[in-house]
This record gives C-alpha cells, sequence and structure tokens, in this order.
C-alpha cells in the first residue's frame, strides 16, 4: 500500500511573547497509507494542528520534508515550499467557512470555478458532490437559511467536489450537536469509501478518532507518544499520557516495600499484584475503572465511600490507601454506601510516578 502522506524529520518553532522559543513540533515522522483514515489526538497545545497546517501549506516546516502522494511539497533542506493551492488537498475546518453570499450550488462550484473548469463539468461535478452530501435540491439556498449540520455538508461538497486524493479535516464536527456528530462520522466514511480519499482527521475528541480512525497519533507537547490502532492504543498505551487521555483511567500510587506492594499511605495491607522487574520503591499502578474487580470477600478489604446509579452500569468510590479509587461494574454487583468490600486489581499497568515538570509545561501551552 502506498503512502499518501509523508512527514520526515519534521520540526515547526516559533517565538512567543510568554514562553519565549518554543518548539510546536519535534521531529514527527509519519507514514499515512492510501486510503486511510488517521486521526491526530492531543489536548491543546501538542503541536496536531500545527502539524496538519504544514501539511496543507499554511505553515511552513522550520526543519525536514513532507511528501503529498509521492510529490516532495515541503522541504528544509531544499528550500522547497509548494503554496495550499497547489497541493490538490481538500479541506474541512471546524468553522464551516461557507460564503454567505453565495447559495449553496456557487459555493460548492468556486474551487471549480478558480481552475476555471467549464461550465458542463462544474454542473455535472457540483451535482454529483451534493447528491453523496445529501444536499440536491438545495442548489439556490443560502447557509444562513439551513442547519448547522447542512453548512457541514456544503463544505464537505466543496472539499470532494476537486476530486482530492488527500483530505485535511480539522475538528470539522465540533460546532455540531452531539447526535448530528455521530451520524456525521458515518456520512463521512461513507464518503471516503465511496471516492477513496486519505484522510488526516484533527480532534480532541478521543471518541470522535476512535470511532472514525484506522490508526491514531496521539501527541504532547510537541512530541509523538504513540501511533497505532485505536483498539492498541486504548489496551496497549505506551506511557501513563496516553493511558490517562484515552478512556477513562485509574491511577493509584504505591509503595514497593519488601517485596510487597502498598498503596500510598496504608502500608498496613498490601495489595496483591505481581512486581515487574526493573521499578522504582515508589510507582504508579494503572487500570481501567471498568476493569477493577469488586467483590465481598477476596482482595484488597475496604469500604464503598460513594455509590452512583448510572444507566448502563453503578459507580463506585472506595478507599485504597489515601486516594479515593473509581470502579465500574455491571448494575448485578451491589454494594450498600459504607459497605465493607474488597477490590482486586487484574493485570494493571505500571507507571513512574507523576512529572511536576511535564504537567506545568503542558499547562503553559493550552495557553499560548
Amino acid at each position: 500500500m502506498a503512502d499518501h502522506i509523508v512527514l520526515r524529520n519534521v520540526t515547526k518553532k516559533f517565538t512567543t511573547k510568554t514562553m519565549g522559543d518554543i518548539v510546536a513540533v519535534d521531529n514527527f515522522n509519519i507514514n499515512v497509507h492510501e486510503g486511510e483514515c488517521f486521526s491526530f489526538l492531543g489536548p491543546s497545545g501538542c503541536g496536531k494542528s500545527t502539524t496538519l497546517r504544514m501539511i496543507a501549506g499554511f505553515e511552513d516546516l522550520t526543519e525536514g520534508e513532507i511528501e503529498l502522494c509521492g510529490r516532495l511539497v515541503s522541504s528544509s533542506t531544499k528550500k522547497l515550499y509548494v503554496p495550499p493551492e497547489d497541493r490538490g488537498l481538500g479541506m474541512v475546518f471546524q468553522a464551516f467557512a461557507v460564503w454567505p453570499h453565495m447559495n449553496v450550488f456557487e459555493n460548492v462550484a468556486f474551487p471549480l470555478r478558480i481552475k476555471k473548469v467549464n461550465n458542463t463539468d462544474i454542473n455535472k461535478r457540483v451535482a454529483e458532490a451534493l447528491k453523496h452530501t445529501s444536499l440536491t435540491g438545495l442548489e439556490k439556498s443560502f447557509p444562513g437559511d439551513l442547519s448547522g449540520g447542512q453548512q457541514q455538508r456544503i463544505a464537505l461538497a466543496r472539499a470532494i467536489v476537486t476530486s482530492p486524493k488527500v483530505m485535511l479535516l480539522d475538528e470539522p464536527l465540533s460546532n455540531l450537536d452531539p447526535k448530528l456528530r455521530e451520524s456525521m462520522r458515518f456520512e463521512i466514511k461513507a464518503l471516503q469509501k465511496k471516492f477513496n480519499f486519505t484522510i488526516i482527521f484533527v480532534t480532541h475528541d478521543q471518541s470522535e478518532a476512535m470511532a472514525i480512525s484506522d490508526r491514531m497519533m496521539v501527541c504532547d507537547m510537541g512530541k509523538i507518544m504513540q501511533i497505532d490502532t485505536p483498539e492498541n492504543l486504548y489496551n496497549k498505551p505506551v506511557n501513563r499520557f496516553v493511558h490517562n487521555f484515552l478512556g477513562q483511567s485509574t491511577f493509584i500510587n504505591v509503595v514497593i516495600k519488601d517485596g510487597k506492594v502498598y498503596p500510598k499511605g496504608n502500608t498496613d495491607q498490601a495489595i496483591n499484584i505481581p512486581i515487574p522487574g526493573n521499578v522504582d520503591s515508589e510507582m504508579v499502578i494503572a487500570t481501567r475503572p471498568n476493569e477493577i474487580e469488586l467483590s465481598k470477600s477476596d482482595g484488597y478489604k475496604t469500604h464503598i465511600e460513594k455509590r452512583t446509579f448510572l444507566t448502563d452500569r453503578i459507580e463506585y468510590l472506595v478507599n485504597v490507601g489515601e486516594q479515593l479509587v473509581k470502579i465500574q461494574t455491571p448494575h448485578r454487583i451491589k454494594f450498600d454506601r459504607n459497605e465493607e468490600c474488597y477490590v482486586k486489581f487484574v493485570s494493571p499497568m505500571w507507571y513512574p510516578v507523576d512529572n511536576e515538570a511535564e504537567a506545568a509545561e503542558r499547562a503553559k501551552r493550552q495557553i499560548i
């Protein structure tokens, strides 16, 4: 399978008033396959939107090179920069970016008119794009008379009308209500299947990324943390940040003493889990709230601090050492508040304790 998008050692540096020189994107190496939906995921300030802008040509890179469909479009060593309009990309952004003074037909036809396509072909290609975005019959309507979902479909139609090989989607669904967002995910995937374009999808919404992506990149503070399938990222996160960013996580600070694992704040009762090699005396164990076993007889003895009934589960808070730990169980597992219980951790992951300097830098980047 050919690679449609290749980033080699791509770095982008900025000078800011608040933090001075900052490396927004630090040595990114990415290969996105033909026909793949590849998501960039991470918190504000992680580098995902800057990377997309460099692929689009709205930002030039500081170092490295970018290749689109076998063609070099940016290179720091060769002093090469191809402008956005010559990169052959389709783009859809968070703000729908439709022109309010143009009707639906003219909004979609606009990129073809810029390319001086003849009217017969424009009519044919716009009709096809409107058909595949469920806008047929609205050709003469103006964006202000349409819903948010319809306006986003105009942007999608305008992006596919030029038959791009690569589509860049930057938070395209974030201005829609939750139900419409979910349906639009399926529409985007259906369009991809129909036209076989490659998608780069930028979002901060983990569930959105996991639903639409073949592979995802999780990045933090300008560095790539992990690239993998949604399933592997969730089940095999390489570090605490990825574990915490994808899905719900429960972290417990523990102390290793005399070959046993104790929750921080209570060295009277050990947690019965195997200790991996090369651990420090203080570590963090991580698991998902729904993977913790709660019973009446086996495990770490504690009691229910809080019980919350939810539609698809019951959520409990229990004391483990000095921490309150969240546990999610099916409805059939029932405990009352203050009732004695036992907790068992099945195959938790082990991570170093929090790095305060990293947390401080992450917070600063989010306000740049």
